[in-house]
């Protein structure tokens, strides 16, 4: 069995992509990935802001989304495992997902900036 130096972090692969739609796991909330960070960069104060008994690892993929529940829109920060692939197709409403992102032919949605990530 090889081991890790301690110093050398485990590489881990995004299960989300920039332009994909997600709806998160405990929440009435859905949005578009436009970012992602390999691991929390996040405050502090965000982090220990969220209940303890759902309070996710920090070492794991986080999503930038543009969200929307049924009430507002707005910019929420989510952990991968609060994530799972939204399947309803119905179309989002948040006005920043048109300003940075276009539909392409099989309709998924794609940057509209090809070095936006």
């Amino acid at each position: 069995m090889t081991h890790m130096p301690a110093n050398q972090e485990k590489i881990r692969t995004a299960k989300f992509q920039i332009g994909q739609i997600v709806r998160h796991r405990l929440y009435p909330f859905r949005g578009v990935v436009f970012d992602v960070d390999p691991t929390f960069n996040n405050t502090e104060e965000w982090w220990a802001a969220i209940p303890e008994e759902i309070r996710p690892r920090k070492d794991q993929p986080f999503y930038h989304l543009y969200a929307e529940n049924a009430e507002t829109e707005y910019v929420a920060y989510v952990s991968e495992q609060n994530l799972v692939v939204d399947e309803s197709g119905e179309p989002l409403r948040h006005p920043q997902v048109a300003e940075s992102f276009v539909e392409d032919e099989n309709g998924q949605l794609k940057a509209r900036d090809p070095l936006m990530n």
